[in-house]
């Protein structure tokens, strides 16, 4: 790569090849957005003619996608908080204590990234099953939670590693207690990776199919069911306009998460000067 870089030619075949990966990727994501545009009602690409009908179709209220599209941020948005407060904790159990056998215990956070996903779809069928579970929102959110979790626990400890562990030491020195560390310096600090997580635990859930097949019942049908279930017999080109949406919010998705990054990007550097953490202790030992 650097022979590539040294010489003209091997800059422009450098840039020749990243720009047909990157058109090789975004590709398929054109032809649906312009596909959900089109009139042919088997969804043909290039289109022949221009409607917004496929997308009157996606919010009419006795389509059944509103229902599908409620219920899927409903149990994405519970997701996001069981995955939240699970990874909080995992999270800084593995960064700021002895833990034994770390390495261990995280690797067990993750293993449900490596294990087929129809595997543990089926577990949990034969968990829920019994106790009368399946068609809740809670317990589908609770299966989302089993994949949304570890990615949650990935990125919050690599925030967690990445603020300076000197300026808890320096508060703890000067009498802060652990709690206030974690509210006023820790979660400060960690914000853009704790938003980061929330909305990669979101998307997780919200796009997730196999564990909501199992779990879900004839009322409770989550948007990837629902898609599955149009395409299944028959080629519908509403699947088309509510996939441009998904694709929509994922951008915006990725967006929040760029632009937290970059308001929190100078956080560690000037939310803590040292008179504010002698400022905190202070006003620590003061309640006491």
């Amino acid at each position: 790569m650097i022979g590539l870089r040294s010489t003209w030619s091997g800059r422009i075949a450098l840039g020749i090849s990243a720009a047909l990966i990157v058109i090789f990727l975004v590709l398929p994501i054109v032809v649906i957005i312009v596909t959900s545009f089109g009139k042919d009602a088997f969804g043909a690409f290039p289109p022949e003619g221009w409607t917004l009908t496929w997308y009157q179709a996606v919010f009419a209220k006795d389509s059944g996608w509103p229902a599908a599209l409620s219920l899927s941020a409903m149990v994405a948005s519970i997701t996001t908080v069981f995955s939240l407060i699970l990874a909080i904790t995992a999270a800084t159990a593995l960064t700021r204590s002895e833990l034994p056998l770390r390495s261990a215990v995280y690797a067990l956070v993750l293993a449900p990234l490596l294990i087929p996903q129809v595997v543990i779809a089926l577990g949990l069928f034969l968990l829920f099953e019994p106790a009368a579970m399946l068609g809740s929102p809670i317990a589908i959110a609770l299966g989302h939670t089993v994949l949304a979790s570890p990615i949650a626990v990935m990125i919050l400890i690599a925030t967690f590693r990445g603020i300076d562990e000197r300026l808890e030491d320096a508060a703890a020195s000067m009498g802060a207690s652990r709690l206030t560390i974690a509210r006023r310096i820790t979660f400060p600090l960690a914000a853009p990776g704790m938003v980061a997580a929330a909305v990669f635990a979101f998307i997780t859930s919200f796009d997730e199919f196999f564990i909501a097949q199992f779990l879900s019942s004839g009322t409770t049908v989550t948007l990837p069911v629902q898609m599955f279930n149009s395409l299944a017999f028959d080629i519908d080109p509403t699947v088309t306009a509510i996939s441009a949406v998904l694709i929509a919010f994922a951008v915006l998705a990725l967006v929040l998460v760029a632009l937290m990054r970059w308001l929190g990007s100078g956080r560690q550097s000037g939310l803590l000067s040292v008179e504010t953490t002698t400022g905190l202790a202070k006003s620590e030992g003061d309640a006491a």
